[in-house]
C-alpha cells in the first residue's frame, strides 16, 4: 500500500526534501508512527510531498510528478488555507471561481489515475490577526465542501471541530498562530485522518 501526502506547510512540516523517506515532524509523521504498528505484516509506503506556501494551483501544477508518477493507492490532501492567507498577507487576489475549477481539475486527475482521494479540510482558528480572514475563508470552505464531498472518496472535516474545541480551550493549544498545528493539533489530525485511511487499506 502506497500513500502520498500532498499539501502545504501543514503537510511539509520541515521534511528533508533530499530524503524520500523523510516525513517531516507534523501530522504525517505522527500518523505513520500510529499506522505501521497496526499493520505490522503489511508493506505500507508513506511519502510526504507537502511544500510550504503551496496553494491549490501549485498542487495542480505538480500533481503528475509528485503524485501520479508514484502510482500510489491513495493520496491524502490538505490544502486551501494559503489561498486565503496570501490574499491578506501579499494582496494576491483570490478568484473563487478559479479556485473551484483548479480544485475540481486536481481531484479529477487523481481519480482518473485510479487513486483513492482522501481530503482533509483546512481550518482557521481565532487568532486575533486571523479573524479578518474568516469571511473569505467561509466562502472557500463552501466550495471545498461542495466539491470534495461529491468527488473525493473520503472527506475529513476539521474547521468546525477545532473551533468547537476552542470554545473551552485556548486556540493556542491547537495552533499557536491559528493555522499551523501544535503537536496536540497534529495529533488530532493524525487520529482522525488514520480512520479514513484505514477504510482503504488493502
Amino acid at each position: 500500500m502506497k500513500i502520498v501526502f500532498f499539501g502545504d506547510s501543514i503537510t511539509d512540516c520541515e521534511r528533508d526534501r533530499n530524503d524520500e523517506n523523510s516525513l517531516g515532524n507534523g501530522y504525517v509523521k505522527i500518523l505513520a508512527d500510529k499506522l505501521r504498528p497496526i499493520y505490522p505484516d503489511m508493506d505500507i509506503s508513506l511519502i510526504n510531498k507537502g511544500i510550504t506556501g503551496n496553494e491549490v494551483c501549485d498542487l495542480l501544477a505538480r500533481v503528475q510528478k509528485d503524485v501520479i508518477d508514484y502510482a500510489p493507492d491513495a493520496v491524502v490532501i490538505m490544502i486551501g488555507i494559503n489561498n486565503v492567507i496570501h490574499k491578506f498577507k501579499y494582496g494576491k487576489e483570490l478568484n473563487l471561481a478559479q479556485f473551484e475549477r483548479d480544485l475540481k481539475t486536481l481531484i479529477k486527475k487523481l481519480k482518473d489515475a485510479g487513486i483513492v482521494v482522501i481530503f482533509l479540510e483546512p481550518f482557521l482558528l481565532p487568532a486575533p490577526d486571523k479573524k479578518r480572514m474568516r469571511p473569505l475563508f467561509e466562502k472557500e470552505l463552501e466550495i471545498i465542501h461542495r466539491v470534495c464531498v461529491e468527488m473525493c472518496d473520503e472527506f475529513v472535516a476539521y474547521d468546525e471541530m477545532f473551533n468547537g474545541l476552542c470554545i473551552t480551550t485556548p486556540y493556542t493549544e491547537y495552533a499557536e498562530d491559528g493555522v499551523h498545528p501544535t503537536f496536540e493539533g497534529s495529533d488530532i489530525i493524525a487520529n482522525t485522518a488514520i480512520k479514513a485511511i484505514r477504510k482503504h487499506l488493502m
